[in-house]
């Protein structure tokens, strides 16, 4: 009897192990769950635009460090949207607080998997509000398995790679740059 329920606990670990462990690919460079946000999002050709406000705000020790943290990572695309030098003019040192205030919109504090998210949106009867490291509100909504956030200006980005699993947290890649007040 011993030996039979080892071998089917053995089956069943080696039948979750994958999922529960499997890497995403994001930018064309898989994502190592061993790496911390910033590591991971600099290997991702999609984030440049990213990686390099982070470095530029100063934020790449807070999001390198234990957490954990839910980042909205936008990708490149999603910056291109913006007005017609947005980013550069973020990038200037006199802009260094509004540029912190943007990208610290985008994280959220603790570990949010897409399943977490989806069960506290239906418990929150269709919504859910998160608040950010900036001091704002997201506000998380589903169109069916589909999960998309609403800024505090009532822009919607949607999240278009899921649950992609770091050291400290969790990436959610949007399609938009979401905007605080």
């Amino acid at each position: 009897m011993k030996k039979v329920l080892i071998i089917a606990l053995s089956f069943i670990a080696i039948t979750i192990a994958p999922k529960a462990f499997a890497q995403k690919t994001v930018g064309g460079t898989v994502m190592s769950p061993a790496k911390n946000i910033v590591q991971n999002a600099s290997g991702s050709k999609d984030h440049t635009t990213l990686v390099n406000a982070i470095k530029s705000a100063g934020l790449a020790p807070t999001l390198s460090a234990a957490g954990p943290y839910t980042v909205f990572a936008p990708t490149n695309e999603a910056f291109a949207q913006l007005p017609a030098g947005t980013v550069d003019n973020l990038m200037k040192p006199a802009s260094k607080a509004n540029l912190i205030k943007l990208l610290t919109y985008h994280v959220v504090p603790g570990k949010l998997t897409s399943a977490d998210l989806l069960t506290k949106v239906k418990e929150g009867k269709g919504k859910l509000e998160l608040n950010t490291l900036s001091g704002g509100t997201l506000t998380v909504m589903s169109q069916g398995a589909k999960l998309y956030l609403v800024d505090e200006k009532g822009g919607k980005s949607f999240i278009t790679i899921a649950d992609v699993a770091q050291s400290n947290g969790v990436i959610q890649v949007v399609n938009s740059v979401l905007k605080p007040n």
